[in-house]
C-alpha cells in the first residue's frame, strides 16, 4: 500500500512540475536582434517621434520640454533649446505632414512650424479647453487635428487660429488614445476598466466594457482598422470586426500571452507591415509576430537594456523606434528573418 501511494505522489509530483513548465513557457527567441540602441544627448523621457516627408529630418519630443533633431534618418540626435521661461513643459505628441509640424504638451502648449522646424511657434489655446492637450495629428497644409486627455477632438483648417469640435462629449480621464488611419479613435479610461470608439462624423463616443478581467494597458488599430488591446500580465488580444460601424460591438479573439513566465506589462505594439508586429514592455521586454499575431518569437537581447520600454512606432516598415525611460532610444535596422 506505501509503495503505491510513494507512486501517486511521485506522479503528482510529476505532473505538478510538468504544469509549472508550460505555464511558465518562454517564446522562442529571434536569430538576430534588429534594433540598435542609440547614444542620445538627454536622459529625459522620450514620448514621440515623427519625420518629415523624406524620412531623414525628424524630430522627438519628451519629457522636461526636450526637443531633440535627426537630419540623417535617425541615426544621430542633437537637441534644440526653446524658451519657455519657467513653466515646466512635458512634450506629448509631435507630427509632420512635409516640412509643416505640430507639438503638443502640457500644460496646454502647441507649437507650430512650416519649415521643417527651422522655426517653432506658439499657438494660444483656450483656457476652456476640456482636460489637456494629449495627441496631435497633422492633415495637411494649415490642418490639424489634436485629442485631450478627456476625449475632446478638435480639428483646425487654418493653422490653430480657430478649431472645430468633432465630438459634442468627453468620456473622462484616459489612459491612453489611438487614432485609426480613417480618422476613427480608441480610448482607454484611466484605470483600465473600459474603453471607447469614436467614428469620424458621430457626435459622440460609444463606450464599451472590457472583454477580459484583466485591465487594460493600452489599445489601438491594426492597418486594417480592427483593433488590438494589451492587457495586464502579458495579455494581447485581436478584435475580428471593425468596430467602428455603427452599432457593432466588437467581437474579440481569445487573449494571447506571447511569454507566460514574463508577468510584466507589455505597454505597446506596433505593426511594421500588415503580418509583422512589435510589442515593448518592461524591463526590456519585446516579442514580436510575423504572422499577425498567431505566433511569437521574443528579442532576448534587449532583456539587459536598463529600461521599461513605453512605445514602439514605424515611420514606415524600413524606419521604426523603441522609446524609453530615460533617453533610451532604438532604431529598427532590419534583418532577414523579420523581414
Amino acid at each position: 500500500m506505501n509503495a503505491i501511494v510513494n507512486r501517486f505522489k511521485q506522479l503528482a509530483v510529476l505532473l505538478a512540475a510538468i504544469f509549472l513548465c508550460v505555464g511558465c513557457r518562454t517564446a522562442p527567441t529571434l536569430d538576430e536582434n534588429p534594433w540598435e540602441i542609440l547614444s542620445l544627448p538627454t536622459e529625459e523621457t522620450i514620448s514621440d517621434i515623427a519625420f518629415t516627408d523624406d524620412l531623414q529630418r525628424g524630430w522627438s519630443v519628451g519629457s522636461n520640454a526636450t526637443l531633440l533633431q535627426t537630419t540623417d534618418g535617425g541615426f544621430t540626435w542633437e537637441p534644440r533649446e526653446l524658451d519657455f521661461g519657467d513653466e515646466k513643459i512635458r512634450f506629448d505628441s509631435v507630427s509632420f505632414s512635409g516640412d509643416e509640424g505640430w507639438i503638443v504638451g502640457i500644460p496646454s502648449v502647441l507649437l507650430h512650424t512650416e519649415d521643417g522646424g527651422d522655426s517653432w511657434f506658439r499657438v494660444p489655446l483656450s483656457e476652456k479647453l476640456p482636460g489637456n492637450p494629449s495627441s496631435i495629428f497633422a492633415l495637411g497644409s494649415q490642418s490639424a487635428e489634436m485629442t485631450t486627455n478627456v476625449g475632446a477632438i478638435y480639428r483646425t483648417r487654418d493653422g490653430g487660429k480657430t478649431w472645430k469640435a468633432m465630438v459634442q462629449g468627453a468620456v473622462g480621464i484616459l489612459r491612453n488614445i489611438s487614432r485609426a488611419r480613417d480618422g476613427g479613435y480608441v480610448a482607454v479610461s484611466a484605470r483600465g476598466n473600459f474603453y471607447s470608439v469614436w467614428k469620424p462624423g458621430s457626435p459622440n463616443w460609444t463606450p464599451y466594457n472590457r472583454e477580459s478581467s484583466r485591465r487594460l494597458q493600452n489599445m489601438g488599430f491594426s492597418p486594417e482598422g480592427e483593433l488590438w488591446t494589451l492587457g495586464r500580465g502579458g495579455m494581447v488580444q485581436f478584435s475580428d470586426l471593425d468596430p467602428t460601424e455603427p452599432a457593432q460591438e466588437p467581437q474579440w479573439q481569445e487573449p494571447i500571452y506571447p511569454e507566460r513566465k514574463n508577468s510584466l506589462g507589455l505597454l505597446d505594439l506596433a505593426y511594421r507591415t500588415s503580418e509583422e508586429l512589435w510589442v515593448v514592455g518592461g524591463s526590456g521586454n519585446v516579442v514580436c509576430s510575423l504572422d499577425g499575431g498567431r505566433t511569437w518569437l521574443k528579442d532576448a537581447e534587449l532583456e539587459s537594456v536598463p529600461s521599461n520600454f513605453n512605445r514602439v512606432k514605424f515611420v514606415s516598415p524600413e524606419l521604426g523606434f523603441i522609446l524609453g525611460q530615460r533617453g533610451t532610444m532604438l532604431r529598427y535596422q532590419g534583418n532577414s528573418q523579420a523581414a
